[in-house]
């Protein structure tokens, strides 16, 4: 059998490694537009079942070409050609598995899915990934879903000037996540709320206070929720205290804006711009970092007000080397890739991640998986 990873940065290359460990009777192509970062990234792995190829994959006939060779596909796109890849894996008929920060809707590729026989797990990353999944498993055991709280944040171990922040994935999808307004419910109808807005003030253990705010991270919980009628339901990033406010300002100077301006006679687009900088001066591969997840869900059971709430705090890998960003992010890829590989995950479809945790046995399977890998989800019920 053949696995495809499609985009090798910071999280396609830990993901691409995971599975080739964690599957060594599995061939695993390392596939990226850049030729040069795929070979490194294959020979920086350094595993007889790993090879690399060059694909772009904004170019539709050439990727459905490409995927025919594959038995399944782990996209690691930027969000803008993430839909693409699904109508790719759709076309071919191959499996896929996403984190892409996409803005169109995955579901409504689903009965094209289905139809195709393939499996899709889109936003199979942190939050959304095991998030939702935490969601579905809280979900399945109460008897009525009444609201829906998530608050996720990578993180420097302390706080770094100017931002207080490092960045550990990409660019382009940071950005994504300041500027697309966010999907909440409340008071049980959806509506559309600016990122950044509602900021409030926490305390996460082990980490300390910081500050929370709307971003689109719900993304298929609203359509997959939307029956049961759920009061309140949202997602908020977490940051150290005076992001917002710095972030907000970028924002509203127009250094996030897609359309170009002139600059000495030459067009410049200032989210481009934005972008590479960001690249520059927030990637700091030397400052360690952290992720700090909650989630909690709470409604009814057996007639008494209940509620579940799961904690997650995962850091730096001294030893690999490795981001908590990227082991958060790409090992749940590479897990839900592997249960499908070995035949677990058979219903066909665009099959959101809360989907899968609300089956005992592969949330189960899940977690233990993540525990594995050093990735601890802590629950308390109440």
């Amino acid at each position: 059998m053949k696995a495809l990873v499609l985009g090798c940065g910071n999280i396609g290359s830990v993901a691409a490694e995971d599975i080739a460990k964690s599957l060594s009777s599995i061939h695993v192509v390392i596939a990226d537009k850049d030729e040069v970062r795929a070979r490194r990234v294959a020979e920086k792995i350094g595993r007889d079942n790993v090879s690399w190829a060059e694909i772009d994959a904004g170019n539709r006939s050439e990727l459905v070409n490409f995927l025919q060779d594959f038995d399944l596909v782990m996209g690691f796109l930027p969000g803008k050609l993430g839909y693409g890849l699904m109508e790719a894996c759709i076309a071919s008929g191959k499996d896929l598995v996403d984190v892409s920060f996409m803005e169109e809707n995955p579901l409504t590729l689903h009965e094209k899915a289905v139809k195709a026989g393939v499996t899709i797990v889109p936003d199979c990353g942190l939050a959304p990934g095991i998030s939702n999944l935490l969601v579905g498993h809280a979900a399945k055991r109460l008897d009525k879903v009444e609201k829906i709280h998530i608050m996720v944040g990578g993180l420097p171990e302390k706080p770094l000037p100017p931002l207080g922040y490092v960045i550990t994935w990409s660019p382009e999808s940071l950005i994504d996540e300041y500027t697309r307004k966010a999907r909440i419910v409340k008071n049980g109808r959806i509506v559309m709320v600016d990122a950044l807005d509602g900021l409030e003030h926490v305390d996460f253990p082990g980490v300390g206070r910081l500050e929370a705010f709307y971003t689109d991270g719900l993304r298929t919980l609203i359509d997959t929720f939307k029956s049961v009628n759920v009061n309140e339901m949202w997602e908020k990033t977490l940051r150290y205290l005076g992001h917002a406010e710095k972030v907000k300002m970028l924002r509203t100077l127009g250094f996030f804006d897609e359309k170009q301006i002139v600059v000495d006679g030459v067009n410049v687009s200032p989210r481009k711009v934005t972008a590479k900088l960001f690249e520059q001066k927030l990637r700091m591969p030397t400052v360690k970092d952290l992720v700090a997840l909650k989630v909690e869900v709470s409604g009814v059971k057996n007639g008494k007000k209940a509620r579940y709430v799961y904690h997650l705090l995962d850091f730096y890998d001294e030893k690999s080397g490795v981001t908590a960003m990227a082991r958060t992010t790409a090992y749940p890829t590479s897990i839900i890739a592997q249960l499908m590989l070995k035949g677990m995950l058979k219903v066909k479809g665009v099959i959101p991640p809360e989907k899968i945790g609300m089956d005992d046995e592969l949330f189960k399977r899940f977690l233990e998986e993540l525990k594995n890998r050093g990735v601890n989800v802590v629950e308390e019920a109440g």
